[in-house]
């Protein structure tokens, strides 16, 4: 039976945690960020107070922003393991969510501005079918 003295296994502990820390992301130009799942955890959150305070509820991009984040968020909030995190959402590392989170804080304010929402024209909308003659009845 080996027993370890406290300062002995604060060694070993940190070792560990040195050797699982990640050391790049493998993407030129995208540095590793040491606490990326709460830094990710607090653009979702802001991303979804943006898009609730400047897009209309019937919007279809609120509704895509909403869900996409919302389901992004439930997935950080019930796991702590990074790489669980980049498993479930699937849409890479927590560095990339990263910066899609802010591209997104970034086009919310212009989607506000551009409104594609609203429509000023009238769209006719004509049937194919109903262009097409009908063929005389045999009697």
């Amino acid at each position: 039976h080996v027993s370890l003295k406290p300062a002995a296994m604060s060694f070993f502990l940190r070792a560990a945690c040195l050797q699982s820390l990640k050391q790049t992301t493998g993407i030129v130009g995208l540095e590793v960020i040491p606490n990326g799942r709460q830094v990710l955890g607090d653009l979702v959150k802001q991303v979804l107070r943006s898009v609730r305070a400047s897009i209309p509820e019937d919007a279809g991009y609120r509704k895509v922003v909403e869900q996409t984040y919302e389901h992004r968020l439930s997935i950080i909030e019930s796991n702590e393991d990074p790489g669980a995190i980049e498993a479930a959402i699937g849409s890479g590392q927590l560095e990339e969510l990263v910066a899609q989170a802010r591209d997104e804080l970034g086009l919310i304010p212009k989607m506000a501005e551009w409104k594609p929402w609203v429509f000023d024209h009238t769209i006719k909308i004509q049937d194919e079918d109903a262009k097409k003659e009908e063929p005389a009845e045999k009697k």
